[in-house]
Formats: structure tokens, sequence, C-alpha cells
């Protein structure tokens, strides 16, 4: 999900770890971070191996060499703000970067084949976990913070924005592609009155949402979306896109359109970033860690996949909110960490801190969005008019 410091890796090596150290701080200045500074954001430097690391594989060593203690920042996401604000990649070559993108080109790591992987590596690291990082609904995703102060209002807010997005009423069918732990379908059938079928690639996911949304109207199916075959009155997919991948964004758009009655609605809720220098790209910590086979579509991938098959009726960016979110996630996270470090050691304590924190300081700095698109078939008669 983050751009992170993809930035050190084609400066020369040297011997010295001064002379690396030199380096890496004349780098950092330019976003007004020192080493071995008294700032929150400043780092401190344990071991002096990090620099001949994190000049030679940038962003995954940077990542890794926090991992395994050798710095500490008291605050990550305002150190990733800073580094992120100050467009220090900018004037980098990506080379840590050739190996994902050359993967990236070559091959569809997002086919039906791998579409399970994400669940297997991510989603079923175990539900204790999540139970204790998200809300009381457990909503994976964005927030909506416009009238709200804690993330059980900003995540139910969220919920009803897309229901009234999607002129939701009763009986309607309604398809949730990626629908998680259920958080979606259950509170569209509780308020909403409809009957929905949500599918996910995570057994875990599903077992809960099962679980969740007993005595429902609702179905939840471990299914790649490919494979859904019903017509709906409704659908929508809540932060799985970044899972779909630039070379199946027109099989994704396609497959909602055979989906979708005539007169239906679509709603793709998904992070997005400003540009691309090449198709393909991603994070190689967040690759390596988090997401596998994970990548953010640009406005203009979306558009030029969506274009043929829809009308785009509605547009709705509201990026920093995920910035207040990852927040009260990771907040979570460490008032639990004293239940939860019984199952997970210590290195992965630092290597979720960091998930969550760096993310945070990349909304922070607006080099990531949070989209909310409304798609129709051929256009609404008399029109569409925006929900917010």
């Amino acid at each position: 999900m983050a751009r992170t410091l993809s930035t050190f890796n084609t400066f020369p090596h040297s011997k010295k770890a001064q002379s690396l150290r030199s380096i890496a701080q004349d780098l950092l200045l330019k976003a007004g971070i020192l080493i071995d500074g008294n700032r929150p954001w400043d780092i401190r430097i344990h071991d002096d191996r990090f620099y001949h690391r994190v000049l030679g594989q940038g962003a995954l060593g940077l990542g890794e060499a926090y991992m395994d203690g050798w710095w500490d920042c008291d605050q990550l996401d305002a150190f990733f703000y800073r580094v992120l604000r100050a467009k220090l990649y900018e004037s980098i070559t990506y080379r840590d970067h050739f190996i994902p993108l050359l993967k990236g080109w070559l091959f569809n790591l997002q086919n039906g084949r791998r579409a399970f992987e994400i669940g297997e590596r991510h989603y079923d690291l175990g539900n204790d976990l999540f139970e204790a990082m998200l809300d009381s609904r457990m909503v994976y995703s964005c927030g909506y913070w416009r009238h709200a102060t804690t993330v059980d209002q900003a995540q139910e807010a969220k919920l009803d924005l897309i229901c009234r997005k999607l002129y939701l009423e009763p009986g309607m069918s309604l398809l949730d592609i990626g629908c998680g732990w259920g958080s979606l379908v259950r509170f569209a059938a509780e308020r909403y009155g409809v009957k929905a079928v949500g599918v996910t690639v995570s057994h875990e996911q599903a077992q809960l949402a099962r679980e969740r949304c007993r005595d429902l109207p609702v179905e939840i199916r471990v299914q790649d979306y490919r494979d859904v075959n019903e017509p709906f009155d409704r659908i929508v997919s809540v932060g799985m896109f970044e899972h779909v991948g630039h070379k199946n964004y027109e099989t994704y758009f396609e497959a909602v359109r055979k989906m979708l009655k005539e007169d239906g609605l679509t709603l793709l809720h998904s992070i997005g970033k400003n540009y691309a220098r090449h198709a393909g790209e991603c994070d190689p910590w967040i690759e390596k860690y988090i997401f596998p086979n994970s990548e953010l579509p640009t406005m203009g991938q979306i558009c030029e996949a969506a274009c043929k098959r829809f009308v785009m009726e509605d547009w709705h960016n509201f990026g920093p909110d995920y910035d207040k979110t990852l927040m009260a996630w990771y907040n979570n996270f460490t008032a639990a960490w004293p239940h939860l470090q019984q199952r997970y050691d210590d290195r992965f304590y630092r290597m979720w801190a960091y998930y969550l924190l760096s993310c945070a300081g990349l909304f922070r700095a607006r080099e990531a969005q949070l989209w909310q698109v409304v798609f129709s078939k051929d256009g609404l008669v008399g029109g569409y008019t925006p929900v917010r």
C-alpha cells in the first residue's frame, strides 16, 4: 500500500559507515529529518549496517532494518509524512523496484490461480488480530470522519454513505465483492432490507462473516469475483480493487457489467495513487510482508478500463480520512498487544506498526487517495444526485 523510502538506493557505496551516514543525512535533511536527533520524526540508528542495507536495498532494506531493530523513530507516521511530502523520491531512480516491475510486466500477478494468495497470507493471519485492531463491526477499509470522533462512528458513517450512494431499497439484491468479515452486507441487510451475497478469498473471513450474518438474508462465499454469474441490482467493492492488478482492470469491470442489472448502480471504493511511473509498480516491502500481488490504481487506469462499459455518475475523494483511520487502528493494536503477543512475536509487532504508521504518513502527505466512484450502465435517466 505505501511508497516508503525507495530513495537511498542509487547512491554510491562506501566502505566507511561514516561516509554512508553523511549521504543518508544529506538526503534526509531535505525533509527536515536528523539522524540521532531528538524530535519525534528524527531517526535513531542502533546498527551501522543500517546505512549499507538501506542505501543498497531502498524501501525493502529500510523496512527490514526496522523489523530487525536496527533503527527507531518515536513517530514513524511523522517521519514518513516528511519524507513523502518533501518528495525525496523524485530525484532518485527506483533501482530496487526493478524485480517487482519486471514481475508486473511479465506476469499477471492477480490472475485466478493467484487470487487466493492474499487471503492466505494476509487476511488469514488470525481473526483475533483484526478483531483487536478494527472497530466493532470489523471494517478493514477507510472510515468516513466527516462528523465522526471515533473509529466506530467513522466506519458506521462509511457503511451508511455507501448504502445511500447506491440508493438501496428493501428487496434489492446486493453483491459485495471482497466482503471481508461481512460488515457491509450485514449493515445493508439490517438497515436497508436488502438480500446480499458477499464473496471473499479468505476462509478465515468467511467463517466469521457467516457467524456475524446469521439469521439475515445474507450468503457468504469463498469465491473469486470472476466466478460469480447471477444478476444483481447493486454491486459494491470496498478495499478489494487494490488486489485486482492493472492487467485485470478491464476484466473486473466487464464482470461487473455482466452481473449488474440494466438500471443498476455499482460503487467502487479503492485506494488510489496520484500517478504511475510504470505499470505494475508496487512497494517492495509492502509486497513482501503485507499485501502480496497488490497494486494501487490511478484515476486514468480506472477511467480507461471503465469508460467503455459504464457512465461515471460520481467521484468522491476523502483520502485524508485514511490517515485518521490508520492511526485509530494503530492505537487499538498497541493497546491490545499485551494480549496479542501470546501469539505474535516482537518482530511481527514492529512489522505491523511499521505498516500502519508508514501508510498513515503516506495519506497525510497526500501521496495516496481514497476514492468512491459510482457507475451506472448507461447513465441514470434524470441524472444522479451525489451523496455526501
